[in-house]
């Protein structure tokens, strides 16, 4: 039986899972890296730690699941999308700390391109909104701030990369620079209408294409690993941004199908075939991948802040001593007692694309405790969901049958009712959670022969459990408008 093996390099983990050709997981390996936090507003990864932490896992999970290298079909690669990284062709060697995708230090230069009428352009050609969330305006910052970098940049002496692009070139020993149409659509600097990187976007950001990678399909042999990363060659056949690609592994291969990722942040995507919908309710239209030579599109509703909440209950506040406590202390109150909290830290994402907002908790009362908060901020993130499926429904004209539910958080039963329940309609957890990771090997596997085609994968997709609504529509109603009290109050603080 062949074996696939995708790197999930997640915003603060990697990972690395082994799958069988049906799609069971065979092993998993993961470790955490650090988040670090220079400014208000500003996050960084160090690359290096990424790359070792993901080649470290990698070995790992080949060890866990007792097979060598060579039992390996393909390899797929997964990401966290938007994080920049900019390294020295030469030596390999990063020129500045990565920045990650919630970092919002490029909110004015943002604000710049709104008051100038610019952001009207980038819709039309990328799907996207001038935002700090994606990456080409992170380039840009770095090309203006690390020293002598936009001169070597147009010299062809640095590399810039989404992290897919960065493992890559350490997985091939800097044989390969390119990146797929998923990753490359989140940039700013990639006409998702024309399938390539657009000279007028590179103008307006002043990005030289010199350091720009190569634009393959999602589903390619990229090339191989070097010998000396896993001990013998392995071929790389499948790339995907983070969200992309559990929407492939969630087999959402028509469009009207939706999925929700509930990891860090939160991530709806509706596949919408062939045609890049254009969204009147501030959704990304976005590449879902490119197979067979084929651009296929999504609509998307990013929330930044999703998982993260519950981390902050952890390391900031102390309430909780791990993550998977947090369930059953929100489970100990009825309701979250009117308390709301609003965990806008780094900005709003969909629909709102406010980056002056910031984190609110309104609604305390001297009966509130730890565990209505721990339930408020459960109850956030299914809340921050029902606003983006509310604007997709409508610049979709189609009603949500279901939400196919994957990502770590979507383990939380609470959540997941509380969802369906906001929501009106089941919501449904994969067998394979980690569909992520599963889309990237599936892709993969597709490169490499191992499936014939997606209607094998569609065949593999199981449903672990189903949440169907309980709450009354009346009161679900009630429940959002305070909701949308709560995050008026969180709106434009930093301005």
């Amino acid at each position: 039986m062949p074996f696939l093996l995708a790197l999930d390099q997640g915003t603060t983990s990697s990972r690395a899972i082994v799958f069988t050709e049906d799609g069971a997981i065979a092993a998993t390996a993961q470790k955490e890296f650090r988040q670090i936090y220079p400014q208000a507003g500003w996050v960084e990864h160090d690359a290096r730690e990424i790359w070792a932490t993901q080649r470290g896992v990698a070995a790992e999970a080949l060890e866990r699941a007792r097979i060598g290298a060579a039992g390996i079909a393909a390899i797929g690669i997964t990401n966290q999308r938007e994080t920049v990284v900019l390294w020295d062709r030469r030596t390999g060697e990063p020129v500045a700390p990565a920045i990650v995708w919630q970092d919002r230090r490029t909110a004015v230069f943002c604000d710049e391109l709104k008051s100038s009428g610019a952001e009207e352009e980038i819709r039309r050609r990328t799907g996207l909104l001038a935002d700090p969330y994606f990456s080409g305006t992170k380039l840009r910052w770095l090309l203006d701030h690390v020293d002598g970098a936009r001169v070597r940049a147009g010299r062809g002496e640095l590399a810039f990369g989404t992290i897919d692009s960065w493992l890559l070139w350490n997985l091939t020993g800097g044989r390969v620079h390119a990146t797929d149409p998923s990753n490359a659509s989140r940039t700013l600097l990639y006409n998702v209408h024309t399938g390539g990187w657009d000279d007028e976007l590179l103008r307006l950001l002043g990005v030289p294409r010199e350091v720009l990678p190569e634009v393959r399909p999602s589903c390619v042999l990229f090339g191989e690993t070097d010998a000396g990363v896993l001990g013998a060659p392995v071929r790389i056949g499948g790339i995907a941004g983070d969200q992309q690609a559990a929407l492939f592994g969630q087999a959402c291969f028509t469009p009207g199908l939706a999925k929700n990722t509930y990891g860090t942040g939160c991530f709806l995507l509706m596949q919408t075939g062939s045609e890049a919908v254009e969204s009147r309710h501030r959704l990304l239209t976005t590449v879902a991948w490119q197979t067979g030579g084929r651009l296929e599109y999504a609509l998307e509703g990013s929330v930044f802040i999703g998982g993260a909440v519950v981390q902050w209950l952890r390391d900031g506040l102390g309430v909780i001593r791990s993550s998977e406590e947090v369930e059953a202390l929100a489970a100990g109150v009825e309701d979250s007692h009117g308390v709301y909290l609003v965990p806008a830290f780094t900005g709003l994402g969909a629909p709102h694309w406010d980056a002056y907002a910031r984190g609110a908790i309104v609604g305390l009362t001297r009966g509130a405790t730890a565990a209505h908060l721990a339930r408020a901020a459960l109850e956030s993130i299914a809340f921050q969901v029902a606003d983006v499926v509310s604007a997709m429904e409508a610049d979709s004209g189609l009603r949500l049958n279901e939400l196919r539910a994957d990502g770590g958080a979507s383990r939380n039963n609470l959540l997941l009712q509380f969802q369906a329940d906001l929501l009106g309609v089941p919501v449904v957890r994969a067998a394979v959670t980690e569909t992520t990771a599963l889309g990237a090997a599936y892709l993969a596997g597709l490169a490499a022969g191992v499936y014939r085609g997606r209607e094998e994968l569609a065949a593999q997709w199981k449903a672990e459990r189903r949440f169907e609504p309980r709450m009354a529509r009346e009161e679900a109603a009630a429940r959002r408008a305070q909701w949308s009290r709560a995050v008026e109050r969180a709106k434009g603080w930093e301005q």
